[in-house]
């Protein structure tokens, strides 16, 4: 990951102190501490991944003994933080230093296909004095 900010969570939001060009985003709708000064609007990062023959064939083995298909696990890890960094790069590109309502979602688009999509809304955020 970047050296992006990304918050989880309502414990870890207090101790956030945003550098400039660093980006806050957040599942809730304010961010303690903070107020939100500009709404800049939807931001959005989307990736399709499709599945590999070669890791289908090693996830069909894997799943008749049980346990967690790691290939599979870390390739929707690598596509969510792709999508996240798409969604900040948009957020940046309005001006935006933090993103509030943040969700993830995903959907097949196909046979073998899935999108991961990343959404919230760009804002610009200033301390409360």
């Amino acid at each position: 990951m970047s050296s992006d900010l990304v918050a989880r969570g309502h414990g870890a939001l207090s101790a956030l102190r945003p550098r400039s060009g660093e980006m806050v985003v957040v599942t809730t709708d304010e961010i303690p501490n903070y107020r939100i000064v500009q709404v800049l609007g939807l931001v959005r990062g989307n990736t399709v991944r499709a599945r590999n023959v070669g890791r289908d064939f090693l996830a069909g083995l894997k799943s008749l003994v049980g346990g967690e298909v790691a290939t599979y696990t870390a390739m929707l890890a690598q596509s969510r933080e792709q999508a996240l960094d798409r969604l900040r790069a948009e957020a940046l590109s309005l001006g935006g230093n933090a993103v509030v309502g943040m969700r993830i979602t995903t959907s097949t688009v196909m046979q073998g296909a899935a999108e991961i999509l990343a959404y919230g809304t760009a804002v610009v955020v200033e301390p409360d004095l």
